[in-house]
């Protein structure tokens, strides 16, 4: 990895996994999945965002492992995966079936998390009957379906053309990043995260961040301007919470309201107050714990149910 592809001390450095190994998806590409925790134990899938990587859920991954077996994987072109010829939804929602096929075992259901993009990549999914028979429940975090361009508020100007027009042109840039600077991090802040963020967080999102390769970024920015997975969201059936930050600026918590009351079987929304959109790293325990509360509520059932199934 990128010297500056994630911290590497404290709470937000990535653990070491107990295994690594690669997906194929279904049009080739290698996917970079690591595996942490106990192989018995319930499982869990992690999907990050645009322009991060396995790094950002080092908190999830840390506080999880101890009772669940975590599977986190590098969307392509991030992390250890290697770019790819094809971006869009479909290829995201190859790439994740790709992952539960390599990573669970036969009838095996995992919690299945997404942030941002990762979030998009569940709804891109839902359709899938690989996905569901592979789903016991899903968490959406900080992510949206439709319009993320137009209902950006990364631009202080009001809403409308030219706006959405400016908002395109900032988020689509094929402009470097460079290093990780003071003013880099100051204006990472201020476009993804909460104000109040401490700067061990700010710093731990900027050095995933940065380390995304332009080309990369470029590509999925293209895509994510032309989202539209309203009708996916629609197929998405398992149970399904939801999570937010009020001072979200990429994905406004229109966007987390908004999947609340489309969903099929929303479980819960959460909106937290004072967090923007990096709210795995943010919001770190909240993530965690429901993450925690699916799998208490629907993991256990499901295995229940199977063994009511198998009694005679």
């Amino acid at each position: 990895m990128s010297r500056l592809t994630h911290v590497t001390a404290g709470p937000y450095a990535l653990p070491v996994p107990r295994r690594e190994l690669v997906a194929v998806s279904a049009d080739g590409s290698r996917l970079h999945v690591e595996v942490h925790g106990d192989e018995g134990a319930p499982a869990v899938v992690l999907a990050h965002g645009w322009t991060c990587s396995t790094a950002f859920w080092a908190a999830q991954i840390r506080a999880l492992a101890t009772d669940h077996r975590v599977i986190a994987y590098d969307q392509r072109g991030h992390g250890r995966s290697p770019a790819a010829s094809a971006y869009s939804t479909t290829a995201l929602a190859d790439d994740l079936v790709a992952v539960l096929e390599a990573t669970l075992a036969p009838g095996e259901r995992a919690i299945v998390a997404g942030h941002s993009m990762g979030g998009m990549t569940i709804m891109a999914a839902a359709g899938r009957p690989e996905f569901a028979e592979r789903t016991a429940a899903a968490l959406l975090c900080s992510t949206g379906s439709s319009r993320l361009v137009a209902e950006a508020l990364v631009v202080p100007l009001r809403a409308g053309r030219a706006r959405t027009r400016i908002t395109g042109a900032v988020l689509g840039s094929r402009a470097p990043l460079g290093p990780v600077t003071p003013v880099a991090k100051q204006v990472l802040k201020y476009a993804t995260m909460g104000p109040g963020s401490a700067p061990d967080r700010v710093e731990a999102c900027a050095r995933i961040v940065h380390a995304c390769p332009t080309r990369v970024r470029h590509a999925w920015s293209e895509v994510l301007a032309g989202l539209d997975l309203d009708a996916d969201l629609a197929a998405l059936t398992a149970p399904t919470a939801v999570i937010g930050g009020k001072n979200d600026r990429l994905t406004p918590v229109v966007h987390a309201r908004g999947l609340a009351a489309a969903l099929p079987n929303c479980v819960g929304l959460t909106e937290l107050t004072g967090m923007g959109h990096m709210t795995p790293i943010e919001a770190p325990e909240a993530v965690t714990n429901a993450v925690r509360e699916l799998s208490a509520l629907y993991l256990n059932t499901t295995e229940d149910a199977t063994e009511k199934e198998k009694t005679p």
